[in-house]
């Protein structure tokens, strides 16, 4: 369990650490000659009376002073517990009142509050020291945290007294001073609270490493033949040395060299512990900083806004209005940006309602993180969030289905998250992306999956799931636009695939509408003649004229299928107006018999079968098929290559890939020397 200290400047807080771990937290010269705390320090200690295996303690020292609460929300994000630290003598100051509100802002849940320098008051003062810390925690969520009197200093010097073999004497001159009033006579305290700490840390349990590795770093070095170390918080997952991992916005590419786990040497590391990585890669060291994070590759999704739930502090005299400008801290991360409020135009102090942060640079975050706002000058604490979705929608944010997917994310539940996406989206859901925003791990992704009974297709975009029921009125959407098309224009024989496609569902991808035209194909709900697609009971006929006519002039492009003539040569011809050939055509195209591969320029279904698998044949032994190829193969002009090329294009069966084209899926070009049964894709 992670510890975090918090409080007013000289409360007590280091020294508070220090009795607790036997750490000195305070490494810097500057710090130990001024005698106060200006950067984050650490320190851990193994529960009393166990080795370092039966659970360990570890803590976080924040400064204290108004102007270092940047450094003191630098660690702040990353703790389960705050020991809140007031001086008897003071009382609650304006920092403690401050580091009181960042830990509600923050959603911590575990607090105790130790009331030092007990050893220098009155009976009295200790008293009312104690009612002004019962009523500074009145009304908030840590209003029945146990408040423990400590004498700290005292410890340590009875430490050090007992470390140097102090005389009877020395001793007995304070419990005689202590006797006369002089000084309260009061236990050091110290012992409860350890006490209280490690049965919080019991009831919390060891942290299951889910979701994939986040490391927020908050101290960053060399040492001498080490190399590069980052220091931080384990936000998720675990790490072994050896990993490779990114180092997130800049994307650094990194491998663990080394690790350390409470500065013991460890092999791994995981979610709740406090581990320090060597790492090794092509970087600089001033490439790496705090506030960047250490992470799986995956996870590096540097965003510039993202949706949240946010809460005005309570004791705001202002409600925040939108588009106000902020600090906003996350991790050990400082950004500017704004608050654009998504519900209302302002926020009523304590209230909370669903926004949308824009940074100024980019950052990393998950669904679930917290944050904390300050004031556009960073001189006061406004509010606190949680992370709701780092991929955003542009458009139409404020649109009631786009509310209710939010307030449905705000219950931190991913499982109804999924639903209610998959309700909304007809087209799929990205998977992989959502794994992404909610940091699942491969394991914990595929159990959600099957519990939610997806039907997954893999797409070129990624993996896409459907819920059964939206997967089922897909197919009856389909089977429905070929009826309405058949309806349309009844002297067709079909939809070619790419507009059966748009018909059905334009934002479809192509691998999810060819999956669900297989469906309806082998059950036997549509039929496929050549390249169109129809309803098994649908026929086009030609008239008795028109069929007499085709008859004659079918054998001219039978004669030359690769380099049919065009209509204004059939027109010459056979004497017939062009206009008349024309018409004919367009009306035999109609019935599936020919293609309009260029303007007025057509060829028969069977040319374009040979042709689509002369095409196949081209990418499966160059990879892609080209112009030059393709008229090679053929005969003819390069002119014609190119516009039977960009027929296929334009129907689907190839992918223009520069100045070739590549095929769309190879394993249906393998089926496409079936006569009659060539599919474009």
């Amino acid at each position: 369990m992670i510890v975090g200290t918090a409080g007013h400047i000289d409360h007590g807080k280091t020294t508070l650490v220090q009795a607790l771990t036997g750490v000195a937290g305070d490494r810097r010269p500057e710090e130990k000659a001024r005698g106060i705390t200006v950067d984050l320090g650490y320190a851990h200690a193994p529960f009393v009376g166990g080795d370092s295996g039966a659970g360990v303690l570890g803590f976080i020292d924040v400064p204290g002073h108004e102007k270092l609460i940047h450094d003191m929300l630098a660690g702040a994000t990353g703790i389960d517990f705050l020991l809140l630290v007031v001086a008897a003598d003071d009382g609650p100051m304006p920092q403690t009142r401050e580091h009181l509100a960042v830990a509600d802002l923050l959603g911590i849940r575990r607090a105790a509050v130790a009331l030092t320098k007990c050893d220098a008051v009155t009976p009295a003062r200790q008293a009312a020291a104690a009612a002004e810390v019962r009523a500074l925690l009145a009304g908030s969520r840590f209003a029945t945290a146990p408040v423990f009197p400590v004498a700290a200093r005292g410890a340590l010097n009875a430490t050090v007294a007992a470390d140097n073999d102090e005389p009877e004497s020395a001793a007995g001159d304070r419990d005689k001073a202590a006797d006369e009033g002089a000084w309260p006579r009061v236990a050091n305290g110290i012992a409860e609270v350890r006490a209280h700490l490690e049965a919080a840390a019991r009831e919390l349990g060891e942290m299951r490493p889910a979701g994939r590795f986040r490391l927020a770093i908050d101290r960053c070095f060399t040492l001498a033949g080490i190399g590069t170390v980052v220091t931080g918080t384990v936000f998720s997952g675990s790490v072994r040395v050896g990993d490779a991992l990114s180092v997130s916005p800049p994307g650094l590419a990194v491998r663990v060299r080394g690790l350390r786990v409470h500065d013991q040497p460890a092999e791994s590391g995981h979610a709740g512990q406090r581990v320090a990585l060597n790492l090794t890669g092509d970087f600089s060291r001033e490439a790496i900083r705090r506030g960047m994070w250490v992470l799986d590759p995956r996870q590096h999704l540097p965003v510039d806004r993202f949706a949240a739930t946010l809460r005005l502090a309570r004791d705001e005299t202002q409600a925040l209005r939108h588009w106000t400008a902020v600090h906003a801290h996350l991790g050990a991360e400082d950004v500017t940006g704004r608050v654009a409020l998504l519900e209302g135009e302002t926020l009523a102090p304590g209230d909370e309602a669903l926004v949308e942060i824009i940074l100024d640079r980019p950052l990393v975050c998950v669904g679930g993180d917290r944050f904390i706002l300050r004031d556009a000058s960073a001189s006061r604490t406004l509010a606190g969030g949680r992370v709701l979705d780092i991929f955003p929608p542009t458009r139409h944010k404020r649109a009631p289905a786009r509310l209710a997917a939010l307030a449905t994310a705000a219950a931190g539940k991913p499982a109804a998250t999924l639903a209610q996406q998959l309700a909304a989206s007809p087209a799929g859901v990205r998977l992989d992306r959502f794994a992404e925003a909610w940091n699942l791990n491969d394991d914990e992704a595929a159990r959600l999956w099957v519990a939610s009974a997806l039907i997954r297709v893999d797409a070129r975009e990624g993996t896409l799931g459907f819920a059964p029921a939206a997967w089922a009125a897909l197919a009856e959407r389909l089977v429905a636009a070929l009826a309405a098309e058949h309806e349309r224009a009844p002297d067709m024989l079909g939809a070619e695939h790419e507009r059966l496609r748009r018909l059905t569902s334009p934002t479809l991808a192509r691998a999810a509408f060819d999956r669900l035209l297989d469906e309806a194909l082998a059950a036997g709900r549509i039929a496929r003649t050549s390249s169109w697609l129809h309803l098994p009971e649908h026929r086009a006929t030609l008239s008795a004229a028109d069929a007499d006519l085709w008859r004659t002039l079918a054998p001219l492009l039978d004669a030359a299928p690769f380099q049919p003539p065009r209509v204004r040569d059939i027109a010459k011809a056979t004497g017939l107006p062009e206009e008349t050939v024309r018409a004919l055509m367009k009306r035999v195209a109609r019935s599936g018999r020919l293609y309009p591969v260029a303007p007025d320029h057509y060829f028969t279904d069977d040319a374009t079968e040979r042709l689509a698998t002369i095409v196949a044949g081209l990418c499966a032994t160059h990879g892609a098929a080209r112009a030059a190829d393709l008229r090679d193969a053929i005969g003819g002009g390069r002119k014609v290559a190119i516009h039977i090329l960009e027929f296929f294009d334009r129907i689907g069966y190839t992918r223009r890939i520069r100045d070739a084209r590549g095929a769309k899926d190879e394993h249906l070009l393998r089926e496409t020397a079936v006569p009659r049964q060539w599919k474009m894709q």
